[in-house]
C-alpha cells in the first residue's frame, strides 16, 4: 500500500513540475491556441500557429519513439479506442471553438492568464470547470450520452484495433502496424515541422521556446503516467494498473476534465476516495509557473472585466468550453496536442473542428462589430 501511494505522489509532483514549466513557457512565449487562429484571420500572421504545429510536430515524434521503444503503450490511452465517436469529435470541437473564443483563450491559457492576474479568466475557470463537470455526469452528460456518442463507428467491425492512423491502414495495406508507425511518424511530423520552420521570420528564440519545449512537455507527460506511474500487475486486482490518471490509463497533458475534476476535489475533500491526479496537478502547476513568470519579469498585472457584455462573453465561453471538451475527449492540449501526438484520426478531427469553430466565430465577431459601427 505504501508502494502505491508513493508512486502516485511521485506521478502527481511530477506532473505538477510539467505544468510549472507549461506555466512559464507558455506566458513567456505568449503560447495560445485561440490567439494563433486570431492571428491568422485579423492578421494574416502564422508565426503562433506555426508554433502550435510545432509544439504537434515536436509531441508526434517523442511519444511515438516512446512507443517503439516500449516505454509506453499509447493504445492504452482514451485516443486509440476503437470506438471512432466521430460525431463527439465534430460537434465538441466546433463549440469549444467558439468557446475558446468567446472566453479569451483556451483551458491553458485560461490557466496561464489566472497566473498572470486576470481575474476574467478566474471566471471562466469556474463557469468552465462547473459545465465540465456537469458534461462528465451531469445534465450536459445525459444530452452527450444520448444523443452523440451512440453516433460512432465501431472499427474492430473493419479488422482495426483502434483509430490510430497505424492500425486503421494496416489492414488497408497489408503492412504491419510498427512498419506504418514509423512511416507515419516521420510523414506527419515531418510535413508539421516543414511547414512550422519554412518561414525565416519563425526562427526567433520564443517561437522556437514554446513549440519545442510544450511538445517535450506533453513527451514527458506520455512517460510519466506511461512508463513511470504503470504497474503491470496490481499486487490487489493482479491486473495493470496506471497510478494517478484521471482515465485510469496512460495520460498527458490536458485541461478541461482536471477542472473539473479539482473542482470536485475543493468540494469534497473529505470524501477519502478522492485524490489529486496527474491532470489537477499539472493544471495547478501551469497557474504557479504563469505567476512566478510573471512576478519575476514584472508582467503580474490585476485586470478585471470592462462591462457586463465583457462578463457574459466569458461565461458563456467556459460554459462551451466545458461541455465542447469533455465532449470531444480534449481541449487544443488534450486532444490537438497530447491526442494528436498518438496519431488518432479523432483527435486530428477535433483540432481541425476547434480551429474552424475559433475562426467562424472571429469572423461573426468582425461581421457584427462593422454592422454596428
Amino acid at each position: 500500500m505504501e508502494a502505491a501511494t508513493n508512486l502516485a505522489s511521485t506521478v502527481v509532483w511530477l506532473g505538477f513540475a510539467l505544468g510549472i514549466i507549461f506555466g512559464a513557457v507558455g506566458f513567456r512565449t505568449n503560447f495560445c491556441t485561440m490567439g494563433s487562429v486570431s492571428d491568422i484571420v485579423n492578421m494574416g500572421d502564422w508565426n503562433r500557429m506555426r508554433m502550435w504545429l510545432l509544439a504537434i510536430a515536436v509531441a508526434i515524434i517523442g511519444a511515438n519513439a516512446l512507443q517503439l521503444m516500449g516505454l509506453v503503450d499509447l493504445s492504452k490511452s482514451i485516443f486509440q479506442t476503437p470506438n471512432f465517436t466521430w460525431l463527439n469529435f465534430i460537434v465538441g470541437g466546433l463549440i469549444f471553438g467558439i468557446g475558446m473564443t468567446l472566453g479569451s483563450g483556451c483551458g491553458s491559457k485560461t490557466l496561464i492568464r489566472i497566473g498572470g492576474g486576470n481575474l476574467k479568466s478566474l471566471l471562466v475557470y469556474v463557469f468552465l470547470g462547473i459545465s465540465a463537470y456537469m458534461t462528465l455526469k451531469g445534465l450536459f452528460g445525459v444530452w452527450r450520452t444520448e444523443y452523440l456518442q451512440p453516433i460512432a463507428v465501431n472499427l474492430t467491425d473493419h479488422g482495426m484495433k483502434g483509430q490510430d492512423l497505424p492500425s486503421m491502414l494496416a489492414p488497408l495495406t497489408g503492412m504491419d502496424v510498427r512498419t506504418l508507425q514509423i512511416i507515419l511518424t516521420a510523414a506527419v511530423a515531418g510535413a508539421l515541422l516543414l511547414f512550422a520552420l519554412a518561414k525565416r521570420e519563425f526562427w526567433t528564440f520564443d517561437h522556437l521556446l514554446g513549440g519545442i519545449v510544450i511538445g517535450l512537455v506533453v513527451v514527458a507527460g506520455w512517460y510519466v503516467t506511461g512508463h513511470i506511474g504503470y504497474i503491470p500487475e496490481d499486487p490487489n486486482t493482479l491486473e495493470p494498473k496506471f497510478y494517478a490518471t484521471n482515465t485510469g490509463g496512460a495520460e498527458s497533458l490536458s485541461y478541461v476534465a482536471p477542472m473539473a475534476y479539482s473542482m470536485e476535489l475543493l468540494m469534497l475533500w473529505s470524501d477519502t476516495s478522492l485524490h489529486v491526479t496527474f491532470g489537477i496537478a499539472s493544471a495547478l502547476g501551469i497557474i504557479l509557473g504563469a505567476f512566478l513568470y510573471a512576478v519575476l519579469s514584472k508582467n503580474f498585472r490585476w485586470e478585471g472585466f470592462v462591462n457586463a457584455k465583457d462578463t457574459g462573453s466569458h461565461m458563456i465561453g467556459g460554459i462551451l468550453m466545458g461541455f465542447g471538451g469533455i465532449t470531444a475527449l480534449g481541449c487544443t492540449i488534450g486532444q490537438a496536442i497530447s491526442g494528436f501526438s498518438t496519431l488518432a484520426l479523432g483527435s486530428i478531427i477535433t483540432f481541425i473542428s476547434i480551429v474552424i469553430g475559433s475562426a467562424l466565430t472571429m469572423k461573426y465577431q468582425y461581421w457584427r462589430m462593422m454592422r454596428e459601427a
